[in-house]
């Protein structure tokens, strides 16, 4: 019921009474008044009359048929709106029982019979006005409690003679109270603040008291279900006319949830998601003040620069979010290593032992040691790193083994400042790369010198295309039956105009890590099939011509319409290509890859593993996907004829490759031994030494013009 009437609106009052003389006194003596007027005769048709009307002002005889008085005035007051309507009930009685019981029922006054009508008008405006009155002060009040709502703040006022606290219907909430229609006492509500912050906010009450100051604090309070809230509080003082404090009012603002926003930020700022580590913020943080006190102490400081070897692979293999929980695995089994080893606490000074680990993105952590006794008892902690990570880890119900290579820079010998040591540990962990992984390297002068000229190769390289500058040698594949040419391997090389020729392991890695191997793949792609149909014009016929896709390329392109394009442009037959690609690139994302192979082999090329063995192939997606072509690695033929694991290894994949109908080429075959070998065991082909190195296009020309057995 809206009792929000316009300004200007007539008031409306209802009449009840059983007497039509009665009514109809009161009816004129209102309308007079500029009043709307409804009636009823009886409790019942006032009730009904109330809910149509919504009246601001009911005249009610007590005595009346059906229903009296008392019993609709308590009825009325449980209707909806019934609480701001002002009821008064006309009596004849004027007893003291009949009066409170008028009261009890909730009558806002009383008027005895007989009526001194004059007085009626004059006692019905005040009434009306009355009731405008505390209408408007209900309707502050809600308004109040719902924007103390929605702010989640509460305020108070403590009378301190009488130990009273008057609250908002908010502060009991915040406080997890329940009002019980008395006054509170201070300690109610001090006994919810939490128990290691009680006594200093008793502290700062006695001082306000004392020093006639205002205060503002932030503090804890503990519900009865044990969860914390953050509370923000501001008080003031008011004191009497002798100069006492008299009483203390205040705001509470719930500010949980801005303190737990606050501090999500701050973990998002400085903290790894995933691992729960230190970001590379925060470690920065942590190395600039580590390296202040080693200066000032004149103590020295070691950065471990830990990079996780052929995560890449795993994470491929296995899907992201097993990479992913490896991630957590090794954060969980470093920081626990570090923090329990006697390895770190020997190798720091005593009272200042310190180390901090951190992820800085990837598969990338640091290991920060402080007050080192020795600079190389930072081998002994990298060491102990190295033999934590050699333990398998069990994800997605699979054994997972990782190594790491390791970085390790020093102040102040190796820098100092923050930018150098990190730049230089970063090189001396590609050190430890470059010399077999698993290991760990302290940075020197030497390793620097080699990061610039990777730097130096980077940049050339950028122009080798334009300024053709690369090259495609070819190496010869024999047929092991017939002794004679089944195809070439088209390999690039790079003829640098100051160092000379550059052979693939000096630069591919580069042209990896920078994105460049996609345009220089490209490049080979078309160079390849546009020599193998010049040759094919001049006469000479190999039956293929292999050409290595990078699994970078393999992701990042469409690689089924570029050999599309690539054969229509140079006008080879898709038969006489051969495309090679490594384990890892064809493992990831199965289902994109499996149909990549099955629009390539529409188009009519031949699909070659390169270099298998050396992966994470499962047999349940090789046999899906359309292949021809098994590349055995030439780390498994190197040693055939002399280690028996290695032997069985080969035989293994010849057999594999036979009951999949597959061809193999053993890679890197440099003796007669191992050529017979091959033979006895059946493999299809081989190429390597024992045959030709790579070549430039006019020499493999003559094995073409040869075209006979070459044992």
């Amino acid at each position: 019921m809206n009792r929000n009437r316009p300004a200007g609106e007539q008031p409306v009052v209802l009449i009840v009474d059983d007497d039509d003389v009665q009514r109809l006194l009161m009816r004129e003596t209102l309308l007079a008044c500029n009043l709307l007027v409804e009636e009823a005769a009886d409790g019942r048709e006032a009730l009904a009359q109330f809910e149509r009307t919504s009246p601001d002002l009911v005249l009610m005889d007590v005595k009346m048929p059906r229903m009296d008085g008392f019993t609709a005035c308590a009825g009325m007051r449980r209707l909806a709106g019934g609480q701001d309507a002002a009821i008064v009930l006309v009596t004849g009685l004027d007893d003291f029982e009949s009066i409170q019981r008028a009261f009890d029922a909730g009558a806002t006054d009383f008027i005895t019979k007989p009526v001194n009508w004059p007085l009626l008008s004059h006692r019905v405006r005040y009434l009306l006005r009355a009731g405008q009155a505390f209408r408007n002060l209900r309707r502050s009040e809600r308004r109040l409690s719902i924007a103390q709502h929605i702010a989640g703040l509460g305020n108070w006022d403590w009378d301190i003679d009488k130990d009273s606290v008057y609250c908002s219907e908010q502060m009991y909430r915040i406080f997890g109270l329940e009002p019980d229609g008395t006054p509170a006492s201070y300690k109610k509500f001090l006994d919810r603040v939490h128990p290691e912050e009680r006594e200093s906010i008793l502290d700062l009450v006695h001082k306000a008291l004392q020093a006639r100051q205002p205060y503002r604090i932030d503090y804890r309070i503990v519900l009865p279900d044990g969860t914390c809230r953050n509370i923000h509080e501001q008080t003031d003082v008011v004191f009497g006319a002798a100069g006492n404090p008299v009483s203390m009012h205040g705001t509470v603002q719930d500010i949980t949830a801005r303190i737990n926003s606050e501090e999500k930020i701050r973990f998002l700022a400085y903290y790894d998601a995933l691992t729960g580590l230190p970001n590379r913020q925060l470690f920065l943080e942590h190395v600039n003040q580590a390296l202040f006190t080693a200066q000032r102490d004149g103590s020295k400081v070691a950065l471990l620069y830990l990079d996780l070897d052929r995560f890449k692979r795993i994470n491929d293999t296995l899907g992201h979010s097993a990479g992913d929980k490896l991630l957590q695995e090794i954060a969980i089994c470093l920081a626990d290593s570090i923090r329990s080893s006697d390895i770190v606490a020997k190798a720091c000074l005593p009272c200042k032992a310190g180390v901090s680990l951190s992820r800085l993105g990837g598969d990338e952590f640091t290991i920060l040691l402080t007050g080192l006794a020795e600079e190389d008892h930072a081998a002994r902690v990298a060491q102990r790193i190295l033999e934590l990570l050699s333990q398998p880890i069990n994800i997605a119900g699979q054994e997972v083994y990782v190594s790491g290579s390791l970085g390790i820079t020093l102040y102040p010998s190796d820098g100092e400042d923050v930018d150098i040591l990190m730049r230089n540990a970063d090189v001396a962990m590609y050190h430890a790369k470059e010399s077999g992984r698993n290991s760990f390297q302290f940075f020197s002068d030497h390793m620097n010198h080699r990061a610039m000229e990777k730097l130096g190769i980077e940049t050339d390289l950028k122009r080798a295309l334009e300024r053709n500058e690369l090259l495609l040698y070819y190496q010869p594949q024999i047929d092991l039956t017939t002794g004679r040419l089944a195809g070439v391997e088209a390999l690039v090389r790079w003829q640098h105009p100051a160092s000379g020729m550059m052979k693939p392991d000096m630069f591919i890695p580069i042209a990896e890590e920078t994105g460049l191997i996609v345009d220089i793949g490209q490049w080979v792609l078309h160079e390849a099939c546009r020599q193998a149909m010049q040759w094919r014009q001049a006469g000479f016929a190999p039956p293929r011509i292999g050409v290595n896709i990078s699994s970078l390329q393999f992701k990042k392109q469409s690689l089924a319409s570029l050999v599309r394009q690539v054969l229509q442009t140079t006008g080879l037959e898709a038969r006489f290509l051969e495309l090679e690609l490594t384990e890892s690139a064809i493992m990831q994302n199965v289902d994109d890859v499996t149909d990549t192979l099955n629009e390539l082999k529409e188009i009519g090329v031949n699909l070659a593993v390169d270099d298998f063995g050396t992966g994470y192939s499962s047999m349940s997606y090789l046999k899906r996907f359309p292949l021809d072509t098994l590349k055995i690695d030439r780390s498994f033929v190197m040693d055939i004829t002399t280690d028996p694991n290695d032997a069985a290894i080969i035989m293994a994949i010849i057999a594999l490759a036979k009951s999949l109908g597959l061809r193999t080429i053993a890679e890197g075959v440099e003796t007669k031994e191992q050529l017979q070998f091959l033979q006895e065991q059946e493999c299809d082909e081989m190429q390597g030494f024992f045959i030709s190195r790579p070549v430039s296009a006019q020499t493999v020309e003559r094995f073409f013009v040869a075209n006979e057995k070459f044992w």
